[in-house]
């Protein structure tokens, strides 16, 4: 089933990639062009394949509680997960920007899950599960504080 999103609710998202496209345009002859194109592309593609897997997973779960979820309500509510998905990158992303670190960390996630107690039981759950598999080695240890090391001899 094809889709084509509402052009009304991508306008913010067009008029953002508009204005990098102008900007990357401008700086350089063809490089970065070709980069933001390449860019855009798979950010197409991904977007395209989470809107797909959101409607799977909604006309499954309507088949299991034997219903049949009409294609405008699928359409609406991939469209909704996507802009919820979206919003949720951008905060685990301002989070650690306003951390100093440019890489997005699963405390940045749980974070940016503050609006809605479930979803971040949900995520410390799931981080607690990742933490207990992974190997003892592997794990950062906290370094002791030097000031109880040393000693003062008088």
């Amino acid at each position: 089933m094809a889709m084509d999103p509402d052009p009304d609710l991508d306008l913010d998202m067009d008029m953002d990639m508009e204005t990098l496209a102008d900007a990357a345009l401008a700086g350089d002859s063809g490089g970065e062009a070709e980069r933001y194109e390449a860019a855009e592309a798979e950010a197409d593609i991904l977007r395209d394949r989470f809107r797909l897997a959101v409607i799977s997973i909604a006309t499954a779960e309507g088949s299991k509680a034997g219903m049949t979820v009409a294609d405008p309500v699928v359409a609406c509510i991939a469209d909704l997960a996507f802009k919820s998905a979206e919003q949720l990158a951008k905060d685990a992303e301002l989070f650690a920007q306003h951390a100093g670190r440019k890489s997005v960390r699963m405390d940045d996630v749980i974070l940016t899950a503050h609006r809605n107690e479930h979803l971040m039981g949900l995520s410390r759950t799931f981080s607690q599960e990742l933490k207990g598999k992974e190997p003892a080695s592997e794990r950062k240890r906290k370094k002791s504080s030097k000031k109880y090391e040393r000693v003062i001899e008088v």
